[in-house]
């Protein structure tokens, strides 16, 4: 006997390019996009520039200028907006997952203001003259308060309407110290950085930025990725998701966790970057389905396409000083999200 045909809305998945079958093949293009943007990134300057000299210097270990130039200012240049831009897309992806809100985005936690927070009160405390990595580690140790506090809600079992609220109870905390901090600021000029750090930026980041943001982001990552079966049962609401054996205290911890890793770090080295854990899992939906595991993995490659697309902008429009990432990205991601929200009122109408 013939196999029975599927139904025609079966079918029509099967053949559309976004399907299961499909999903590694944009995955794959992704990833060829985010590899080509990077050396990209890498040959985008503001002055002329040897690229194929100065790499054959770097690897010759010649110190000439060239070859400084390209290992301490464009290499790490993009190889973080990489690894920010898929810290923001994934952990996006894994909140819209996990809150089932498709509004959510990387900051509904309040880590990225903790982050900011602590890199601030660096700022404010001098510190960043006398330690070059003060800056980062600051805005480490603000997400790490953060993630504390949420941890402790999640493990005495808080549910998602908990952590929602204790999210903008910190956010909102972090924004008023910040403010106060900035106020109080007995130098303007330390205020006027303060502010230009806050609009997020990768210039003048060095390769001592990658490692130390690489090793508390890719931990973030794997805490993330591996919810990825709950996140899809849990799409059933959290009483389904339970009786299907999931354990949403540990989904939780974990989540929380490799969000405040991944994210903190990245608003520790880079400022605040917005709108893009926002934006790319929705426009990564309409590819590879709307099963919430199937989505992280792309959106994290498409956050840092976008990341990368952006500070490459940046530097190519001839504007003096050139514009902060963050400002760019909002841009970007403002109308999309009013957009947004008009389809989403035009619906429930």
């Amino acid at each position: 006997m013939n196999a029975p045909m599927p139904p025609p809305r079966a079918r029509a998945r099967q053949r559309r390019p976004g399907g299961a079958a499909g999903a590694p093949a944009i995955v794959g293009g992704l990833a060829v996009l985010v590899v080509g943007l990077t050396l990209a990134s890498v040959a985008v300057g503001y002055a002329p520039f040897d690229l194929p000299a100065a790499f054959a210097d770097l690897l010759a270990g010649r110190a000439t200028l060239p070859a400084l130039v390209l290992w301490e200012l464009r290499i790490p240049r993009a190889l973080l907006g990489a690894l920010v831009g898929f810290s923001l897309g994934l952990t996006g992806a894994v909140m819209q997952g996990y809150l089932r809100n498709p509004l959510a985005d990387p900051g509904i936690l309040g880590i990225s203001s903790a982050a900011a927070l602590g890199a601030v009160i660096v700022f404010y405390g001098g510190f960043a003259v006398s330690l070059t990595l003060a800056l980062p580690l600051g805005g480490i140790a603000g997400a790490a308060g953060a993630a504390f506090l949420l941890n402790m809600l999640a493990a005495r079992g808080s549910g998602t309407l908990g952590l929602i609220l204790a999210g903008v109870g910190l956010s909102s905390l972090a924004g008023a110290l910040t403010a106060l901090a900035l106020n109080l600021s007995p130098n303007p000029y330390a205020a006027l950085e303060i502010v230009f750090w806050l609009m997020g930026s990768l210039a003048d980041r060095g390769m001592d930025h990658v490692w130390l943001c690489l090793p508390l982001m890719a931990a973030g990552w794997l805490m993330m990725l591996s919810t990825a079966p709950a996140l899809d049962a849990l799409a059933l609401g959290e009483d389904t998701a339970e009786s299907l054996g999931f354990d949403l205290v540990s989904a939780r911890l974990r989540i929380v966790t490799g969000a405040a890793l991944a994210v903190g770090s990245g608003v520790a080295v880079s400022g605040a970057i917005g709108f893009v854990g926002l934006v790319v899992p929705h426009l990564m939906r309409p590819l590879v389905g709307a099963r919430p595991g199937a989505v992280l993995l792309p959106s994290g490659l498409a956050g840092a396409a976008l990341v990368l697309a952006a500070d490459i902008a940046v530097r190519l429009l001839a504007t003096r000083p050139e514009l902060k990432l963050g400002v760019v990205t909002a841009l970007v991601g403002a109308p999309f999200l009013i957009l947004l929200l008009l389809r989403g009122g035009g619906r429930r109408a």
